[in-house]
């Protein structure tokens, strides 16, 4: 059975959304809207039948079109993309998988977006500790080749209570933990997209495995399940 597919008719409907950002055209065209929202949400659930056969997904979910302006410059009603979330089961599962799709703009992103202030203390304590098993995860020729470098937004010098001199710094600083990869609208056209998407996502798993390992252990290794 072949997988569903990402349709160009899809691509153009989203750039005549972009086109005409109003609740009367919208309105107007609804019932295209949820044909193509149908579409889509299939290709994401053919994805996580994917990532099923290597992680353990706990919930797909697309998310809606409609923007929250209330406390936004832009006032546009809709959002001229889909997107959507995989979240992986269990506490003992660190880490997220997030998927974009936008004419010219379509990515992938995974890792650690907006850790909480228990989280980030505890990655950046590792660090501190020993980075050497992150920086091995970090420099893997399959991770580096998929994903490229480490992303994220970092503080300006050394967080409070850390050496602004230690060795792994650059580490030390970071907020955010982040992984992107974007797809040109012809590859999101492929029929092989899903099957792309499911590939990248899995090359991204030793470095989960780590996090899940610091997240869920204190600095002498002990669970925090338990």
């Amino acid at each position: 059975m072949l997988d569903p597919i990402i349709t160009k008719e899809t691509l153009n409907f989203l750039i005549q959304l972009k086109n005409n950002n109003n609740r009367e055209w919208f309105t107007e065209n609804k019932p295209e809207f949820k044909r193509h929202e149908q579409s889509v949400k299939a290709f994401f659930e053919a994805v996580a039948v994917k990532l099923g056969t290597h992680d353990e997904i706990e919930r797909t979910k697309m998310f809606r079109i409609y923007r929250d302006v209330r406390f936004s410059k832009d006032k546009t009603p809709y959002k001229a993309h889909f997107a959507g979330s995989f979240s992986r089961a269990g506490a003992q599962r660190r880490g997220g998988y997030y998927l974009q799709i936008k004419p010219g703009e379509s990515f992938l992103a995974t890792g650690f977006w907006n850790p909480n202030k228990e989280d980030l203390l505890r990655i950046r304590k590792e660090l501190e500790e020993d980075a050497s098993e992150m920086r091995e995860i970090l420099s893997e020729k399959k991770l580096k080749a998929t994903w490229g470098e480490l992303q994220g937004d970092e503080l300006k010098t050394a967080p409070k209570g850390f050496d602004k001199t230690h060795e792994d710094i650059d580490l030390i600083k970071k907020k955010q933990f982040t992984f992107t990869r974007k797809f040109t609208d012809k590859e999101v056209l492929s029929p092989s997209f899903a099957d792309e998407v499911n590939k990248t996502f899995s090359a991204i798993r030793p470095f989960f495995d780590y996090m899940s390992d610091v997240l869920t252990t204190n600095l002498n290794g002990e669970s925090l399940l338990d």
